[in-house]
């Protein structure tokens, strides 16, 4: 890795700021660290650990290519980014779900049937074209996908689309826009990822600062130590 430092990288915004209550928890330093600043490295030689902050989406990315050793990312954003790193244990905090919603008179007119709702236009809007394509190819319904970067929900309201897939984790936002779930595809929550080569070569170092993460996230008071 180029480095002594044991490199975390930590998504911005809220789920950064629950990674930051997690590490606090573990025993990591964590003092001064905020995910919504121009500060992007924070450093502490001392104890061996250094942050770097990233947009989630970038998260998978600095850890698959070695900038990093271990990041903390939602599994929908680990799922979509199909980055070749270990997936080493879910953390159970920033929880949603993956799903699959239409309008609710649509839904309704094709006796709440997929299949029947498929039957004419096949166009599903998404931020997540790889999750999305996976879901209906598993059930032999051909679909295009069209990739959007946010207001999913606008997307079958002006006949861009005729589903959407997107996460959630209230449902209100479909709701609001007359939306219902069609299907679950699955749950998402933060996970602990690591760098593969990092993974194999410092193992003994990377294995109790695992397993504090580990413990602090299933109640424990486990300590983590860098060095």
């Amino acid at each position: 890795m180029g480095t002594a430092m044991l490199t975390l990288a930590l998504p911005k915004g809220k789920l950064g700021d629950d990674a930051i209550q997690l590490l606090a928890k573990a025993g990591f330093p964590v003092k001064g660290i905020a995910t919504e600043t121009r500060q992007l490295v924070f450093s502490f030689p001392a104890e061996g650990v250094r942050y770097i902050i990233c947009r989630p989406t970038d998260v998978p990315t600095y850890v698959e290519h070695g900038a990093a050793d271990l990041g903390i990312v939602g599994k929908d954003t680990l799922a979509e980014a199909g980055a070749d790193v270990f997936e080493l244990v879910d953390l159970g905090f920033g929880y949603c779900r993956f799903v699959v919603a239409a309008p609710r008179r649509r839904w309704e007119e094709a006796g709440h049937s997929l299949e029947t709702l498929l039957t004419g236009s096949r166009r599903v809007a998404t931020k997540f074209p790889r999750v999305a394509a996976a879901f209906f190819r598993e059930r032999g319904l051909p679909v295009e996908i069209i990739k959007l970067h946010g207001n999913i929900e606008l997307a079958p309201l002006v006949g861009l689309a005729d589903l959407i897939v997107d996460i959630v984790s209230t449902g209100r936002t479909l709701k609001e826009n007359d939306l219902v779930e069609v299907t679950g595809i699955f749950p998402s929550t933060a996970r602990l990822i690591a760098n593969r080569v990092s993974y194999r070569i410092n193992y003994q170092r990377l294995r109790p600062v695992i397993e504090a993460l580990k413990a602090a996230a299933q109640g424990g008071a486990g300590i983590a130590t860098c060095s």
